[in-house]
This record gives structure tokens, C-alpha cells and sequence, in this order.
């Protein structure tokens, strides 16, 4: 029995003492000369392989399917059906070892993870690897709800009880806030009066004992759901910029359907106690800041947070969600600080692209614009303005947009107006840059000023695809816009290759979001986040559940392959760039391949749905 077997390699990574034991006793080493056939249709498989030297391609026919290189084991699904469904042939010498399938139907039946990781689809391989490190996960934020954490419960008053009196349970209860319960309001509503309060309450000049509570607190609450992730929470504060949130829960059904039952409040410091980060440090250096200065020094900060939840095992889209709220506190409080008060009331500023849909990790090109309100006659500076922001931005880490889509450019700033004709003209008189601007506009999400008015351009667009099947056919055929002769699948299977970059947007990530927002255009889907759109489209029968799963999950390993070769290349004082195959892990290099499988069955779902073979 070979001794030197690595059982740090996939699946077999997952396997305790008394198992590995079990390979170590049916596992053998078997030669075979370049040419030779491994596998075979008309033979009935006895072993899962596992290559030690040399590469194995797997064939249909002619057609190159798969290749092995070192540690990569196959064909433990051809082990599972009973049978071969492809040749597997030396392409060179190789040096493997052999597992008798006897063992091989013993660890799966003993161990379901290794059974998943051997032979499963992409969405199972994942659940299993998510199951696998769960213990570490419920150790970080990511993994705890709102309900473990110390929910603090909360005292209730009356909104006629005077300030002295609410100061009194304040101290009788060793609490800093109370809830207001106003019922003489139509309808009745309830709010929350803290101990920040008592300042406007003396300089309100009535005496405190004479004074309501309703006069001073704050009615519109902020809650969340004692089943919400605590990292939601997290992101909830940091968007509503409060340092408490509700625990509430919601009736789903019967005669109290929708109702809620308050189960007491959140403090930002008991969530803190969760963190192993500091993204409320980051937050409030942010909305403290006076000026760019202190700004980049949160801006800097924002990586080191992101390496320190990716490596704590965070799921990667709840970084993601995180990023996104803090990038928009950041952008917000740099467009305060540059532009007058007067600017940003009468304006929307709005962010496009990865960071719109709430997909950007690691800090890229900037994506943003301004819409003005109509009639609103901007400062005479306002290019100034406008060229000091983007400056100020590039300064905090994000590089100028190559297309130059931001809000130096003035072709990205107009009144609301004008930016509605620049929508129609896109849709009306589309070009391939159009279009593409089009696909950016569509994913905008606004940061600061006037919401409203991007909502209003962005309704236009609605307004003018509906049945236009000409038009959404060329939207959608951008999903082809990055194909090349040789294909991604060539460079992924080109083994040993010390210079095979690929690069994953445009492989799997771009048609991946762009086929998606495709779909939701022409279904009038308003959500800007790709896992929402799918979530909808999926909902409404638009897309078959198990390719919605493939798809979120497709996208989320995405999305954490980048983030991990991009801190790699952090590390080494690198930008990230393309994604090296020969530097991939095994597993890594396996779920790739399921991937972009998933994403080569998306596209031909397109092709069909959108008749693009005749656009």
C-alpha cells in the first residue's frame, strides 16, 4: 500500500482517521503507457484514479471533454452509474493511484460530503464544502442570527409621559432608550426616545416634567428579524446610519398576519461583541470624517476589512453586502463634502455597474453619474465639482473608468430631462456602446440626493422595451461579445501552462450577469441585484429552479475565485488580473469547470429564448 498518498487533496480532504485507514488498505498504483485506454465505454469500471504523474483526457469521439493532471481523481461518477460514459486515455505516461470501487461505495455510504465533492453537481459540491467548515462558521458573523445575540429587552412608555418620569425608567431599568407608544396618532404608531435625546429635550426650553415624550422621540423605526443574519444587521445600521435596531417578529398567517411582536433591541455595541472586523470603526470614520483626508484613511481600511471576513469565512455575498453599504457611506460623504448642500438636494447621485448590483468586492474602476432635477440651475463650477470628486475617488483607491462612465464626464450628467432622452435614444437607436450603456444605466443604485430621480429615468426604460423582441434580442446578444476562437474551455483544460490566464468576466461572469439582466428587462423585473433577478424570474416560471440554484451559486463562486486570487495579488504588491489555472487547487480548478458548465447551459437557454443565432 502506497504511504505517501495526500490526503490534503479533494474529496479525500474530508475524511476521518478510521476512513482514510480504509483507502490506505484498497489502494493500489497502476502504470499506464501514452496512448494506453484507462477507461473505457464497454468496459464496466472497478476504480476511482487518481493521477499521480502524467495528464488523462477524457474524450467524446473527437472532442477533448476533460483533462487530469496531478491529484485530480476521475471517474468516481462513471463508479456511481456502473458504467463509462466517455474514453479516458494516457496522453502521455501516467503515473496513478487506483481506489477499489468496494472502498470507494463504503466512504460514500460512511461519508456524505465525500460523496457530494466526488460526483455531484456544482450546487451540491458547494453545500457540502458550506456544511464542511460550518462549525468555523458559526464562530464568525456571518453564520449568527440576530436571535443569538444579547437582544436587550426594552421598557415601553406612554407618548404623554413628561421627560422626568422617562428618565426615571431609564434608571430604575439601567437602560439608555425606551420605546414610545403614541396611541392618540391615526393610526397609532411607536417610536423610541434614547438617552441622546435629553439634550434637545433642556435646550427645548419647556420644563422637563411638563414636556411629552412624543415631542422628542423618533417614529420612524429601524427593525430587524431575530431569524436575519447578524452581518444584515450590521448592514441595516450602517445604512439607516443608527446605532440600535428593533428585534421584531412578523406574523407570516392567521388573524395577525403582519403584525409584529417586539422582542426587544439590537445594540451596535452587542453586535459588536460578534465581530472579528472593524466595519463599524470604518463606518464611523466615515460619517465623522471633515474632510477628503480623513476619508481616504477609511477608504484604506476597506480591503484589509474584506481579507479579514473572506478569511473568517464569510460567505462571499455577505461581504459584498457589506462593501456595497460602506462604498455608498463613503461616496455619499465625499459628494457632501465636495459639492454645496443646495447641489445635492436637487440631485441623484448614483453608482453603476458591479458596485450598483451590490457584486463589487475588492475595489474597481468607478462607475457613476449625476441626474439633475429640472429646472434646478447648477452652480456655475459644477465641472469643477464634478472633476473633484472623481479626483477624490481615484485618491481613495477606486482607478478611473477606461470608458470614462463618471461624473467627470459630462455625457454622465444631466437633468433628468435630458437624461431620459439619452435613455430613449439608446433604446430607439441602438449601437452595441448604447446597449452597453443601457445594461450599466439599468444596474444603477442611487447613494445620495434624490432617489426618486433615478427611479423616474430608469421607469423609461420599462416604458419602451415592452414586446420590442428586435431589441432585447441585441441586448441580450452582448452575452457573445467576449467569445473567442479558442475558447475558455481550451484554456481551462490547457494544463501545465504556466501562462494560461482566464479571464473570468468575461468567461463566466459578464454573460453570466448580463444573460440574467437580459431576462429581467424583458420581463419588466425592477430588481437591479443579479441573485434578485434570478430569484424573481425563477418565481415567476421564467427560469427552471435547478439552473436559478446553478446560477446563484455559479455566480457566488465566482465572485469568491476573484476575491481569492485578487488579496493573493494584494499580497505580492500585485493588481488583480486574470485568473492563473495552473496556481488552482484541484477542487478549485473542478467547480470551475461545473461553473462555466452552468454558465454554457445558461447561454444556450438564451440563444433559444432570444433567437440570437439570428441576430
Amino acid at each position: 500500500m502506497p504511504n505517501a498518498f495526500n490526503f490534503g487533496i479533494s474529496p479525500f480532504d474530508c475524511l476521518g482517521n478510521d476512513e482514510r485507514q480504509l483507502v490506505r488498505d484498497h489502494l493500489d498504483i497502476a502504470y499506464f503507457r501514452a496512448g494506453d485506454t484507462v477507461l473505457d465505454p464497454a468496459t464496466a469500471p472497478t476504480h476511482l484514479f487518481i493521477v499521480i504523474k502524467g495528464t488523462v483526457e477524457q474524450r467524446d469521439g473527437d472532442e477533448l471533454v476533460d483533462r487530469y493532471g496531478p491529484e485530480d481523481s476521475f471517474d468516481g461518477r462513471a463508479l456511481v452509474a456502473g458504467k463509462v460514459s466517455s474514453r479516458f486515455v494516457a496522453a502521455e505516461e501516467v503515473l496513478a493511484y487506483q481506489l477499489a470501487r468496494q472502498a470507494v461505495a463504503e466512504l460514500i455510504s460512511r461519508n456524505a460530503t465525500f460523496g457530494a465533492l466526488l460526483f455531484a453537481d456544482l450546487s451540491k459540491k458547494l453545500s457540502a464544502l458550506s456544511a464542511r467548515g460550518s462549525q468555523h462558521e458559526m464562530q464568525s458573523l456571518s453564520m449568527a442570527r440576530v436571535g443569538q445575540a444579547s437582544v436587550r429587552p426594552v421598557q415601553t412608555v406612554d407618548a404623554g409621559t413628561d421627560i422626568v418620569s422617562v428618565v426615571r425608567v431609564f434608571s430604575d431599568s439601567r437602560t439608555d432608550h425606551v420605546l414610545v407608544r403614541d396611541t392618540l396618532s391615526t393610526p397609532p404608531r411607536l417610536g423610541i426616545f434614547t438617552t441622546t435625546g435629553l439634550q434637545r429635550a433642556i435646550l427645548h426650553g419647556t420644563p422637563l416634567d411638563q414636556l411629552p415624550v412624543r415631542e422628542l422621540a423618533t417614529f420612524k423605526l429601524v427593525s430587524v428579524s431575530p431569524d436575519d443574519y447578524l452581518f444584515d444587521a450590521q448592514a441595516v445600521m450602517i445604512r439607516h446610519k443608527v446605532r440600535r435596531v428593533v428585534v421584531a417578529h412578523r406574523h407570516e398567517s392567521g388573524d395577525e398576519a403582519g403584525s409584529e411582536i417586539i422582542l426587544g433591541t439590537l445594540d451596535q455595541l452587542d453586535l459588536l461583541s460578534f465581530l472579528s472586523n472593524h466595519s463599524y470603526l470604518i463606518t464611523r470614520q466615515i460619517l465623522e470624517a471633515t474632510d477628503l483626508d480623513g476619508l481616504k484613511t477609511a477608504a484604506g481600511q476597506i480591503n484589509g476589512l474584506i481579507s479579514l471576513l473572506y478569511r473568517g469565512g464569510t460567505p462571499v455575498a455577505l461581504v459584498a453586502r457589506v462593501v456595497q453599504e460602506l462604498n455608498a457611506q463613503l461616496f455619499e460623504r465625499a459628494w457632501r463634502l465636495i459639492a454645496p448642500d443646495e447641489l445635492v438636494d436637487n440631485s441623484c447621485l448614483f453608482v453603476m455597474g458591479s458596485e450598483g448590483r451590490g457584486e463589487q468586492l475588492l475595489k474597481t474602476d468607478q462607475d457613476n453619474a449625476l441626474i439633475l432635477r429640472d429646472g434646478y440651475a447648477p452652480p456655475a463650477d459644477l465641472a469643477d465639482i464634478c472633476q473633484r470628486f472623481s479626483e477624490a475617488l481615484t485618491d481613495f483607491g477606486y482607478p478611473e473608468c477606461p470608458g470614462r462612465i463618471m461624473l467627470s464626464n459630462p455625457e454622465w450628467r444631466h437633468s433628468a430631462s435630458e437624461f431620459g432622452q439619452t435613455v430613449r435614444r439608446w433604446l430607439v437607436m441602438p449601437t452595441p456602446e448604447s446597449l452597453m450603456a443601457l445594461a450599466i444605466f439599468i444596474d444603477a443604485h442611487a447613494v445620495c440626493g434624490d432617489a426618486h430621480l433615478l427611479e423616474d429615468v430608469r421607469a423609461e426604460v420599462f416604458k419602451l422595451v415592452t414586446d420590442n423582441d428586435a431589441l432585447m434580442a441585441r441586448f441580450a446578444a452582448a452575452i457573445n461579445a467576449f467569445e473567442s476562437s479558442q475558447g475558455w474551455w481550451n484554456r481551462l483544460l490547457a494544463l501545465g501552462d504556466e501562462d494560461q490566464l482566464l479571464d473570468l468576466k468575461k468567461a463566466g461572469t459578464f454573460p453570466l450577469v448580463h444573460g440574467v439582466r437580459a431576462l429581467a428587462l424583458a420581463h419588466r423585473i425592477p430588481a437591479t441585484g443579479t441573485v434578485a433577478r434570478i430569484e424573481a424570474l425563477a418565481a415567476d416560471s421564467r427560469l427552471p429552479p435547478d439552473l436559478a440554484t446553478s446560477l446563484v451559486d455559479s455566480l457566488h463562486f465566482f465572485m469568491g475565485l476573484k476575491l481569492k486570487t485578487g488579496l493573493e495579488a494584494l499580497e505580492r504588491g500585485e493588481r488583480a488580473g486574470g485568473i492563473p489555472l495552473n496556481q488552482l487547487s484541484s477542487l478549485d480548478r473542478d467547480l470551475l469547470k461545473d461553473a462555466l458548465g452552468v454558465v454554457k447551459r445558461f447561454r444556450t437557454m438564451l440563444h433559444q429564448r432570444f433567437r440570437l443565432d439570428m441576430v
